[in-house]
C-alpha cells in the first residue's frame, strides 16, 4: 500500500478522502488555491500546498504545478476526487510519465468514456442496450433537423463532451431545434472546449439508474448494486438512494451483470460508475460512464459496508479485488442528499460568511462537508457544500431519519437548499417512489426551477 498519496481536489471529496487514508495510516498532502486557505480539507491533511489563485483554471485544473507539488511531496499517488481533473486523460499521461499512480482507470478508457459520442458506439460494440439515437457529430443545424425528423420528435439534444446537463435540452419539433442547436453547441465548446453535438430519442418519465463497479487490473470486475438518482434539476441529481424502490431483482441483476460485460470490454480498472436511463417498462439504456467516484458514492458504502476509497487505493496498488460478486450484501436503505449555497427561489448560488453551522447526529447519519462556521462560501466554485446521508432498515425509515435530521440541520449566513429538499422527501409521490426524472418539474409548486 501507499505510504503518502496527493489529493488533488478540494472540499468534502477531499477531507473524504482523507479520512479514510488516516484509517489506513496513508500519510495526506493536500493542495488548496488562497480561496481555500482557510478549508477544511487543508486542516485535515498531513501537509498543504498553496498552488495558485482562486479560480480554478489557475488553480485546481494546473496540472503542471499539480504535478510539481506532487513530486516536491514525495507523493506515491495522485487521487483526483470527483469533477475538476478526475477526468482528465492528459493528466493521467503527466501522472505516467512522471512515475505517479493515478487512483483511477487509464487514459485511453477516460478519454473514450468521456466522449458520450465515443461511448455510445464502444457501448453498442459490447452489446449494451443504448438510447435510440445517431453515434457521430451533427455537422450543422440542418443535418440537426433532419437527423430529428428521422429520429422522431422529442428528441434530447447533447454535447458530446458535455456534463452536469451544459449542453442539453429536450426538443419538441423542429422550431425548437434550430432555436436550441446553436446556444447548445456555444455552451458546449466554451465549458469544455468541444462544441460537437448529436441527438438520441426522448425517453419519457425515465429513472436514472447507476451501477457501481469495482474493477482491479487482473481481470476482475464486480457490481455494487445500484443507485436511483432520478431526483435531479436542470439535469443536475439532488436526491439519490440506494437501492432502486423501482427495481425488481430480475431487473437488478440483468442490469448489474450488464455493466459489469461493459465494463470489462473496454477494460475498466478501478471504482467507476454505469448509468442507464430505464423507461416505465423496466427497459434499460445506456446514458454514460462516470471513470471516477461519483458525489452519491454513500449510500453505496451505506447498504454494502465497503469503503469505496480503500478499494480504489487497494486496487491503484495493484492488488486484486478483496471481494468476488456473491460476497457484496445489501442491508437496509440509504438517501443521500446534495446541499447546496444557494438561493431557494431563483437556484443560483449563494456565497457568504457562514455564521452559524451545526450539523446533525445520530446513529444512522452520516455528513460530509468541508465548511464549518466563520467560513465563506466563495462564489469559485460549485455551490454545493454538504452531502447528508441517512440508513434505515427500510425505504420509509431512511426517509423518516432524513427529514429529522434536515430539521436539526443548522445553517446561517447564506441561503440554502434544504426547505426544497425537505418538500421533495416529504412528498407523496416520493414516499411511494414516484421517482421519475422529471419529478421536481411535475410536483413542486414553483415556476423557478425550469
Amino acid at each position: 500500500m501507499f505510504t503518502k498519496i496527493l489529493i488533488a481536489n478540494r472540499g468534502e471529496i477531499a477531507a473524504r478522502v482523507i479520512r479514510t487514508c488516516k484509517k489506513l495510516g496513508i500519510q495526506t498532502a493536500a493542495v488548496y488555491s488562497e480561496a481555500d486557505a482557510d478549508s477544511l480539507h487543508v486542516q485535515l491533511a498531513d501537509e498543504a500546498y498553496l498552488i495558485g489563485k482562486p479560480r480554478v483554471s489557475e488553480s485546481y485544473l494546473n496540472i503542471e504545478k499539480i504535478i510539481e507539488v506532487a513530486k516536491m511531496a514525495k507523493a506515491e499517488a495522485i487521487h483526483p476526487g470527483y469533477g475538476l481533473l478526475s477526468e482528465n486523460p492528459e493528466f493521467v499521461r503527466r501522472c505516467e510519465e512522471e512515475g505517479i499512480v493515478f487512483v483511477g482507470p487509464k487514459a485511453d478508457v477516460i478519454a473514450k468514456m468521456g466522449s458520450k459520442i465515443a461511448a455510445r458506439k464502444t457501448m453498442e460494440e459490447a452489446g449494451v442496450p443504448i438510447v435510440p439515437g445517431i453515434s457521430f457529430p451533427l455537422k450543422d443545424v440542418d443535418e440537426a433537423a433532419r437527423t430529428a425528423e428521422h429520429i422522431g420528435y422529442p428528441v434530447m439534444l447533447k454535447a458530446s463532451a458535455g456534463g452536469g446537463g451544459i449542453g442539453m435540452q429536450i426538443v419538441r419539433d423542429e422550431d425548437e431545434l434550430r432555436k436550441a442547436f446553436v446556444g447548445n453547441q456555444k455552451r458546449a465548446a466554451s465549458f469544455f472546449g468541444d462544441g460537437a453535438m448529436y441527438l438520441e430519442k426522448y425517453i419519457a418519465n425515465p429513472r436514472h439508474i447507476e451501477i457501481q463497479l469495482l474493477a482491479d487490473r487482473h481481470g476482475n470486475c464486480i457490481y455494487l448494486w445500484e443507485r436511483e438518482c432520478s431526483i435531479q434539476r436542470r439535469h443536475q441529481k439532488v436526491v439519490e438512494e440506494a437501492p432502486s424502490p423501482f427495481l425488481d431483482e430480475k431487473t437488478r441483476r440483468k442490469i448489474g451483470e450488464t455493466a459489469v460485460k461493459a465494463a470489462k470490454h473496454i477494460g475498466y480498472t478501478n471504482a467507476g460508475t454505469m448509468e442507464f436511463l430505464v423507461d416505465e417498462q423496466k427497459n434499460f439504456y445506456f446514458l454514460e460512464m462516470n471513470t471516477r467516484l461519483q458525489v452519491e458514492h454513500p449510500v453505496t458504502e451505506e447498504i454494502t459496508g465497503i469503503d469505496l476509497v480503500e478499494e480504489q487505493l487497494h486496487i491503484a496498488a495493484g492488488k486484486p479485488l478483496r471481494y468476488k460478486q456473491e460476497d457484496i450484501r445489501r442491508d437496509g436503505h440509504a438517501v443521500e442528499v446534495r446541499i447546496y449555497a444557494e438561493d431557494p427561489k431563483t437556484f443560483l448560488p449563494s456565497p457568504g460568511k457562514i455564521t452559524v453551522f451545526g450539523l446533525p447526529q445520530g446513529e444512522y447519519v452520516r455528513n460530509e462537508t468541508a465548511v464549518q462556521s466563520g467560513m465563506t462560501v466563495t462564489p469559485f466554485y460549485d455551490p454545493m457544500i454538504a452531502k447528508l446521508i441517512t440508513k434505515g432498515n427500510n425505504r420509509q425509515e431512511a426517509i423518516k431519519r432524513m427529514l429529522a435530521a434536515l430539521e436539526n440541520y443548522q445553517i446561517e449566513g447564506i441561503k440554502t437548499n434544504i426547505a426544497m429538499l425537505k418538500e421533495v422527501l416529504s412528498h407523496p409521490a416520493f414516499q411511494a417512489g414516484e421517482t421519475t426524472t422529471n419529478f421536481i418539474e411535475k410536483y413542486l409548486q414553483t415556476t423557478t426551477i425550469q
